[in-house]
């Protein structure tokens, strides 16, 4: 078992506890956080914690507008989503739900629905789910080792989602 998995869901129960470890211990880790839009390494305009919803040039965002702005998204849009495409999503460990909105909100819900990680989340094969989102790691078509580290274990400071996902899941 992972310390820092253990600690990033220590507390942590249901999908209150799924949405705050995704956000704390993997998106705004990972995505890092820009108070002023930019372009990400794809071209796509991006705000806050990888946020690229209503974006305009030039747009300035505050800590509190930034939390916001992810907690209303993924409440409002990526769990309705998620919950559609594996109609058992609330009843998945919270390791799990965790690592699936913080990869859908890298790649979108569409992307995520359409994967493997899905079709086998879908079958209740979590761990075999996790294994999947680790296929994620390119931007632009190009392998890109920040992506790596985030899918699979990390890095010496942050926890990777796959690191996470199968935490306390029998292997």
């Amino acid at each position: 078992m992972s310390k820092r998995a253990r600690k990033a869901l220590a507390g942590a129960a249901g999908l209150a506890g799924a949405i705050a470890v995704a956000t704390t211990a993997l998106i705004q880790p990972w995505e890092g956080r820009e108070y002023v839009a930019y372009r990400d390494i794809v071209g796509v305009l991006t705000i806050c914690d990888g946020d690229t919803q209503n974006v305009r040039p030039g747009m300035v965002e505050t800590d509190t507008g930034c939390d916001e702005r992810t907690h209303r998204r993924i409440t409002r849009e990526f769990v309705p989503a998620l919950r559609k495409c594996v109609a058992t999503f609330d009843a998945a460990p919270v390791s799990w739900q965790a690592s699936a909105i913080s990869l859908s909100w890298n790649i979108g819900t569409g992307a995520f629905c359409r994967s493997t990680a899905a079709r086998r989340a879908r079958s209740s094969d979590w761990l075999g789910s996790c294994e999947a989102m680790t296929w994620y790691n390119r931007a632009g078509g190009k392998r890109i080792r920040g992506l790596v580290l985030r899918r699979t274990t990390g890095d010496a400071e942050r926890i990777g989602e796959y690191e996470l996902c199968v935490e306390g899941l029998s292997r």
